[in-house]
This record gives structure tokens, C-alpha cells and sequence, in this order.
């Protein structure tokens, strides 16, 4: 099954989307298999990390913001904004697709695990996540 999703975020940061993940999953109806995941844009990525503690995510956030700077004069690829090539260079450092077990029909997400994209750009999108659950 291969389902086309539309996560909408509100700017910069992590941005849960796990329960419509497992709804996907549920909604194939396999028990054992794979749930892989694609985010179809530059500028955005997928994560999955701990959803139990906000300061995690929080942290992340600013760690990555250090790293990639805003006006850094050696960017060329500034026509969207200050924040358009920090955040291809976000989205070239972490993941554009994730792949996450199935069984029992579940996700097998450890305890405080969930799906985010992680949005890089300043403004909120609407972004286009694929979803295969195959076996």
C-alpha cells in the first residue's frame, strides 16, 4: 500500500506525526512487514526520536541551528530567505526516508519513540510525506 500524506507545520522545529503513521499502517491491514516513509521536499526531513520529554526536541533544534547558521556569507542560494540554503544543508545532514518494522500489525517503535518531520524553513508548510507498508 503506498499512501500520500499531508503534514502541516507551523515553522521551524519538530513536528509529531506518529499517529497518522500507525493509522496507515492499521489501514493496510499486514502484520508483518515494513513502514518506510519518504518526505518529498528539500527543505525538510524526517526524525524519529523521543516523544516523552519536549526539552529533547527542543535541543536538538538549537544544536542544529548552531551548526547551520542563517547569513552565512559563503551562501549563494538565498532567493526564498535567510533561512532557505540552512535548510537544505538541515535536510542533506539528517534523513529523507525512514523504514520502521511491523509486527503484529504495530509499528515497533521503542516506548518514547515517534515519527516527527522536522520542518527547516521559517514559515509553515504543507509537506508531502509517502507512505509504503509492504511485507
Amino acid at each position: 500500500m503506498i499512501k500520500h500524506l499531508s503534514v502541516t507545520t507551523r515553522g521551524k522545529g519538530l513536528h509529531e506525526f506518529t499517529n497518522i503513521v500507525r493509522a496507515s499502517v492499521a489501514e493496510a491491514g499486514i502484520d508483518v512487514g515494513l513502514c518506510t516513509l519518504f518526505v518529498r521536499h528539500t527543505s525538510a526531513s524526517l526524525l524519529i526520536q523521543e516523544n516523552a520529554d519536549p526539552s529533547a526536541r527542543r535541543d536538538l533544534e538549537r544544536w542544529l541551528n548552531r551548526l547551520v547558521p542563517e547569513d552565512d556569507a559563503l551562501y549563494t542560494h538565498t532567493v526564498e530567505g535567510a533561512d532557505d540554503m540552512p535548510a537544505h544543508i538541515k535536510a542533506a545532514l539528517t534523513a529523507t526516508s525512514l523504514s520502521i518494522p511491523i509486527d503484529d500489525g504495530e509499528l515497533m517503535l521503542g516506548t518514547w519513540q515517534g515519527v516527527y518531520l522536522w520542518e527547516h524553513r521559517d514559515r509553515g508548510c504543507r509537506r508531502e510525506v509517502i507512505v509504503h507498508v509492504g511485507t
